[in-house]
């Protein structure tokens, strides 16, 4: 592949990526969105996140369970108890992260 096809081939991600992305945007600027709309759109990032982490934690390729899935299982409790307790994302982070690691080398 050429420069010129490189080129050509971000670019045309970089619109595949941003049109979706723009055409809400505009559609809903100019029109007023309903209020039980807006509370129903709350709950949308903590389902989404919710799903990734019950299926990352609970779901393996072959539907058995082993050391690493208890680690990742009392990580995910323990971040939940902390992200519940302190509502700070970069506290939840750390003690994500230094959940992981503590229990990889205790297992």
């Amino acid at each position: 592949m050429s420069n010129l096809d490189y080129f050509i081939l971000i670019i045309t991600a970089a619109m595949v990526a941003f049109i979706p992305r723009v055409i809400p945007l505009l559609y809903f600027s100019k029109r007023k969105i309903p209020v039980w709309f807006n509370e129903w759109m709350k709950y949308i990032p903590v389902a989404l996140f919710t799903a990734l982490i019950a299926k990352d934690v609970f779901v393996t390729s072959n539907y058995t369970y082993n050391a690493k899935n208890l680690i990742e299982i009392i990580s995910t409790i323990l971040v939940f108890l902390v992200a519940a307790k302190t509502k700070s994302m970069l506290v939840t982070v750390v003690v994500g992260l230094v959940a992981i690691m503590g229990l990889a080398l205790i297992f």
